[in-house]
């Protein structure tokens, strides 16, 4: 069932239902997305960035290969999103500062992932390669001085933080209302964050708000020859694969940000998304900023392999939520990046023990392509070139 359809809301909106709080923040940029399943793999998100930030609803669905809908962004397309548009933001902010024009700037960015070894064996891993990242620009620009911004934008990019440094997530871990130990995994210090259900039926778009003006599907994705994917092809126990999600980035007239989403392997839709900073960095907030594009990515990828792990060992899960907390530095000229271990609080209800539900975060946390990011230092691979 399509539930994200029949629900009646637009799949992106601006909220702000009681309760919603950001974390404390820590270096500049705190994210809190409280975050849950809806279906096998429908999910939604809210979204409170501070200080100064707004919030936000977003919804994220899978294509065929995991048996979804296709009725909004994978969980991958957001962390490319609001990758490419970390890099976008910064890059443009240091040429002004530098005083240097790059008119009509674009970005072409790939992500790599890769899924290996068995999950009924606990070998399954995800894994985060390179990044490709294409800077395209206007001939009459300097291609040395472009270069040279653009190489210190990705560096000072506040994403930039989780890929430059091994970070191994920490957790608590919530089992049928009871808090349990989290197993293997790093441990959140302090008490669990409720993930509530109120907040989710409490939020509503404004009169103004809705999907149309922050997110629309395209087509199909273009067909590569390195699709490997077939209709539920990403539920098998054993796997040997490499996943390519492709983001380009432009400016609109009005000065926000859209992302063209590609899905290559596996294959699916194309998504168009628009981003902005909010007022207190320099933006005017029309749109999710790019560093709550990139938590929710990390969240809904981590809530995509608990699915996807239940169903492959046949024991599903009754529901399944998190609230996620990630911090970023913010932009400083010359200062490259940093963050801080992403804490996630998790909350299962099941019909099985304690053991399953270990079982199931060490497995997801494992699996997650976005969590392997975090705890991988992943280079960005940068070319210059004109249009």
């Amino acid at each position: 069932m399509n539930v994200l359809e029949n629900m009646g809301k637009p799949l992106f909106f601006e909220t702000r239902p009681d309760g919603l709080e950001a974390p404390e923040d820590r270096r500049g940029i705190a994210v809190r997305a409280y975050a849950r399943s809806l279906s096998a793999m429908q999910k939604e998100a809210l979204l409170v960035s501070g200080p100064g930030g707004r919030a936000w609803r977003v919804s994220s669905d899978e294509g065929a290969y995991l048996d979804g809908h296709d009725a909004a962004p994978c969980p991958l397309g957001h962390m490319t999103t609001g990758m490419v548009a970390a890099f976008m933001e910064t890059g443009l902010m240091l040429a002004r500062r530098r005083g240097i024009a790059l008119p009509g700037l674009r970005l072409v960015q790939d992500n790599y992932y890769t899924m290996t070894g068995s999950a009924l064996k606990g070998t399954m891993t995800g894994g985060a390669l390179p990044v490709r990242l294409v800077a395209e620009i206007d001939p009459s620009t300097s291609r040395e001085q472009a270069e040279t911004v653009m190489r210190d934008a990705v560096v000072q990019a506040p994403v930039h933080g989780l890929m430059s440094a091994v970070l191994k997530s920490r957790f608590t871990l919530t089992h049928n209302g009871r808090v349990i130990q989290p197993g293997e995994v790093g441990r959140v210090d302090g008490e669990p964050v409720a993930a509530s259900g109120s907040l989710f039926d409490a939020a509503a778009p404004g009169a103004e708000s809705g999907s149309s003006h922050l997110m629309r599907r395209g087509g199909l994705s273009p067909v590569t020859d390195e699709i490997t994917s077939s209709a539920g092809s990403s539920y098998a126990a054993e796997q040997s694969r490499r996943l390519h999600v492709r983001g380009i980035c432009t400016i609109d007239p009005d000065g926000v940000k859209v992302i063209e989403q590609q899905l290559f392997n596996p294959h699916g839709s194309i998504f168009y998304m628009r981003s902005e900073e909010p007022e207190a960095a320099g933006g005017r907030g029309r749109a999710p900023d790019a560093m709550s594009y990139a938590s929710a990515g990390l969240a809904f990828c981590f809530l995509t392999q608990f699915g996807r792990y239940a169903k492959i060992v046949r024991k599903p899960l009754a529901a399944y939520a998190v609230v996620q907390d990630t911090h970023f530095s913010a932009w400083m000229p010359g200062r490259p990046a940093s963050a801080e271990p992403v804490e996630t609080h998790v909350h299962l209800d099941t019909a099985h023990d304690d053991d399953f539900a270990r079982r199931a975060l060490e497995m997801s946390e494992q699996t997650c392509f976005l969590h392997a990011l975090c705890r991988s230092e992943v280079d960005v691979d940068l070319e210059v070139v004109p249009r």
